[in-house]
């Protein structure tokens, strides 16, 4: 009786548990520092099936090429805006061993970047995905201003918010041969692409060859676009606070209207 309660609880200590969920589960472990997998439930409301013979996750060339763990809908989506919210200490680094596992081998000798936020609270997804992907990881981006909050901006406003915002900290990557072998770009949702063509953009004019973007999450074509129908409906004034905005002129909070956060 003894022998079998030791069993019983030793069970109990070492029996996997899901990151996602909590629940136990039979899910090996990943590559990348022995990160939990999730279980095969949470794989499938977030849209994470695989093949047995295929490594999974989408990869695409435009604006930049990129490759992303699933689509920012359904489960993903909730999942992510919950964890932006309240980061747990596994789920996204779980979610990016999962990243990692279906990269290509030519990519996982590159370091990561993670995408600074300019917000006092950031974004702290960037840096949790840099820590799960199993990479070497440097820090050469700093936000050299200020932008608009993008939820309600279309693709040519994004972009002009974006432009010139990010600046290479001398210190922030030595010229390493990693260094000069490429970065990879890190963010948890790719949209446009504006934020990473800008921070791609100050990467390459400071000599730095930039390889792509790592995110977990890539928002569905136009048709199936999930930002609001009612962004086509905003104030025409919006363009003009963009343009304010990379000019660097302060912009009272009074003057953003509903919906646009600076």
């Amino acid at each position: 009786m003894v022998q079998a309660l030791w069993r019983g609880c030793l069970q109990l200590i070492t029996q996997a548990t899901c990151p996602l969920c909590g629940r136990a589960s039979e899910a090996e472990r990943g590559e990348n520092h022995h990160q939990p997998q999730p279980c095969q439930a949470c794989r499938h409301s977030l849209d994470l099936e695989t093949q047995p013979d295929q490594p999974g996750g989408l990869c695409g060339l435009e604006p930049m090429p990129w490759w992303a763990l699933g689509w920012y809908q359904g489960g993903l989506r909730h999942l992510l805006l919950r964890q932006r919210r309240e980061p747990g200490s596994q789920a996204i680094p779980c979610l990016a061993s999962c990243l990692a596992a279906t990269l290509p081998a030519s990519l996982r000798g590159l370091s990561v970047v993670a995408i600074p936020s300019w917000k006092r609270r950031a974004n702290p997804l960037p840096l949790l995905i840099c820590q799960g992907l199993g990479l070497p990881s440097v820090a050469p981006l700093e936000r050299s201003r200020a932008t608009l909050g993008q939820h309600h901006l279309n693709r040519r406003l994004r972009a002009l918010n974006q432009e010139g915002a990010f600046r290479v900290i001398p210190s922030g990557v030595s010229r390493s041969r990693r260094s000069r072998q490429g970065l990879l770009l890190v963010d948890d949702i790719l949209t446009t692409g504006a934020t990473a063509m800008a921070a791609a953009a100050a990467l390459r004019e400071a000599g730095y060859p930039v390889m792509g973007l790592l995110c977990l999450a890539r928002t569905p074509a136009p048709g199936r676009d999930l930002r609001s129908s009612s962004a086509a409906m905003r104030p025409a004034g919006i363009a003009q606070l963009v343009e304010q905005a990379t000019e660097n002129r302060r912009v009272p909070s009074s003057n953003l209207g509903p919906g646009i956060l600076f």
